[in-house]
């Protein structure tokens, strides 16, 4: 049976950095997957901080973040491209009301697996009011890959896949978040070779 018959969807994945992707910004990441088709991905690194921290982020766009759990929180350098953009990661917010899947935001993708990511300014407007979606990660920027450019990264060793645990996005400590990942496939950083392949 060839691996190669069926296209792999990797939306809601992790993408993990193998040692030898020494990518600046790709380095030791791991990419949150909010969209993969035969078209391209577009992911947002999850384990990258900022210099900046939210309650200056929201600050940049007139609002004043009334949240004391978010102050603090990291702003992330979600990838290379659009880096002037803020993108805003969250746990799903549907208005059950109105209709099931529906999102409450203007510019809302919603990701099959549970999670949602949001462009439009609304999000940060009901975030900083303290009524918006309750686990949210912002970041400046995304990643993304053309038509076939990501399977061929994974081909040629660049990355690990596997499913996404939305608890590593949220919970986990950002220096943390690589091992993390990487325990979800039973593999641990030191396992992993750089010259994996070249014995």
């Amino acid at each position: 049976m060839s691996g190669d018959s069926a296209p792999t969807n990797l939306t809601h994945h992790f993408l993990i950095a193998m040692p030898g992707l020494e990518d600046g910004l790709f380095s030791k990441s791991v990419v949150y997957l909010c969209e993969h088709s035969p078209r391209g991905a577009l992911g947002i690194i999850i384990n990258k901080p900022a210099e900046l921290k939210m309650a200056a982020l929201f600050g940049k766009v007139d609002l004043h973040l009334q949240r004391a759990d978010l102050v603090d929180q990291a702003v992330f350098q979600g990838g290379p491209v659009h880096e002037e953009r803020g993108f805003v990661l969250h746990e799903p917010t549907y208005k059950e009301s109105v209709r099931p899947q529906e999102p409450t935001y203007a510019s809302t993708m919603v990701i099959p697996g549970g999670l949602e990511m949001t462009t439009s300014r609304d999000v940060l407007e009901a975030i900083a009011g303290g009524m918006g979606p309750r686990k949210v990660l912002v970041s400046l920027g995304y990643s993304s890959w053309g038509e076939g450019q990501l399977e061929s990264e994974i081909k040629e060793n660049s990355w690990l896949t596997v499913d996404a645990d939305a608890s590593i996005i949220f919970d986990t400590p950002i220096d943390k978040r690589y091992d993390s990942a990487l325990s979800l496939l039973g593999v641990e950083a030191w396992m992993i070779s750089p010259q994996a392949g070249s014995a």
